[in-house]
């Protein structure tokens, strides 16, 4: 368990036995805690996918989010978001061992088969890793992690289909205007698509061809050079020269403004460039993870309960969005939980990289996180919200599109980042896919 920088204080400056006896009441105290917070969350996510998996199965599609109406919106296998909830099945089976949740994650993992061919986008990464990659780490029958596997390599060279070494990038969108209405960007590469190069290392790791693994390496490195400002917040979107490599914008989609820091995407960065250490023991990655870390802990217009509005700079001076936000009618600047969730698992990995006060900086700003995320204000009471276990999240708002709704990939974060601090209070091995 993490120890609080208090301890070491109170034993300088008090007795030293009656200092440990506090100390250990103090750990106990907090591992109940801890324990309570996870089975809370738990629970009411067993509750609430009872209700959402009965909901999905009668349309036939699998969830994303409420429209205004409170009616599940759900996909089909070709958007981004469909490994979420089979992804998120498995993570409630990890935790509670039952046996109709993991046959439900099957179900609804195998049900994604056909998006092995997923190359309109980016996000094949997100949609078979969250799935199968999982599928795979929990799955015992061999027939099945044979097959889980052969997906996955098949989605791993559909992945190489949008990568262009020349440029250097995997290529997020096809040609694509922006908001200012006289850009048109050639070669989109967008901060999420660090997400998506997880799948990639499987794929060298399983066949030992170093392809997919520098196609990755490749990736991240030209990220790190043209998404990152000087202080380590991030552009939501560089747009590349497909002829020569070059940067031709750098702008954003889903923030506020092209200068702004949309939360949602630091929190995208934050975790891939985690997973990219984790994968290379590159330093360079880490160094990059614990500074785009350290400008989100340390901004000044983080909210007290460190769940972020959905963009740092949102109706800030210095700030002019392209996008006429008139039309939202909105008296309040609109939370992220989807980003906080993302970040306070990408957080508990990165703790586990580092030490003393600046593994427990990391973890403790996780945990507070967590705590947040589930309290009565975000943490849904069970048989509300469509099923879904967070409240307020956001799409994207200058797309007037899933504003101040639960959305299923905050769920998936959140419980992955539970079983993550779990596994830290119990000094046992961090939850990744493999």
């Amino acid at each position: 368990m993490m120890k609080n920088a208090l301890i070491k204080k109170g034993i300088a400056a008090f007795g030293l036995t009656a200092v440990l006896m506090s100390c250990q009441q103090q750990e106990k105290q907090t591992a109940e805690n801890a324990r309570d917070m996870v089975e809370h969350s738990f629970d009411t996510a067993r509750e609430q996918y009872t209700h959402l998996l009965k909901n999905a199965s009668e349309v036939g599609t699998f969830p994303r989010t409420l429209n205004g109406e409170g009616e599940l919106v759900g996909t089909d296998e070709w958007d981004w978001t469909g490994g979420f909830f089979p992804g998120g099945l498995w993570y409630l089976y990890e935790y509670n061992q039952d046996s109709t949740v993991k046959a439900a994650a099957s179900q609804w993992t195998e049900a994604l088969e056909k998006a092995k061919d997923l190359t309109q986008h980016h996000d094949i990464g997100f949609v078979m890793y969250c799935s199968y990659g999982n599928a795979l780490r929990l799955e015992k029958d061999s027939a099945k992690i044979k097959a889980y596997e052969a997906i996955l390599l098949h989605s791993a060279e559909s992945a190489m289909k949008r990568y262009d070494p020349h440029v250097g990038v995997i290529k997020s969108w096809n040609e694509k205007a922006s908001w200012d209405g006289k850009t048109v960007w050639q070669y989109p590469v967008i901060i999420d698509n660090m997400m998506n190069l997880e799948l990639l290392f499987f794929a060298s790791m399983k066949t030992g061809d170093p392809k997919y693994r520098n196609a990755a390496i490749s990736h991240a490195t030209k990220t790190m050079k043209n998404h990152f400002r000087d202080d380590y917040s991030t552009y939501h979107v560089v747009d590349y020269d497909a002829a020569t490599g070059e940067v031709l914008h750098q702008q954003t989609n889903q923030g506020y403004a092209d200068n702004s820091t949309w939360s949602r995407g630091q929190g995208w960065a934050i975790y891939g460039f985690t997973l990219m250490f984790r994968e290379t023991k590159d330093t360079v990655f880490l160094n990059t993870a614990k500074k785009a870390a350290d400008y989100y802990i340390n901004h000044p217009n983080l909210p007290e309960d460190k769940v972020p509005y959905w963009d740092f700079n949102a109706e800030q001076e210095g700030y002019v969005s392209d996008v006429d936000f008139s039309s939202r009618q909105l008296d309040y600047i609109p939370r992220d939980a989807s980003a906080a969730a993302l970040v306070a698992s990408a957080l508990l990995e990165l703790s586990s990289y580092c030490s003393g006060e600046e593994a427990q900086k990391y973890f403790e700003f996780a945990e507070s996180t967590l705590a947040s995320l589930a309290s009565a204000e975000y943490l849904a009471k069970a048989g509300t919200n469509g099923g879904f276990l967070l409240k307020h999240s956001v799409g994207s708002l200058p797309h007037n599109s899933e504003v101040d709704v639960p959305l299923i990939y905050a769920d998936y974060y959140f419980m992955e980042a539970l079983l993550r601090y779990r596994a830290i209070e119990q000094d046992a091995d961090l939850i990744t896919k493999r």
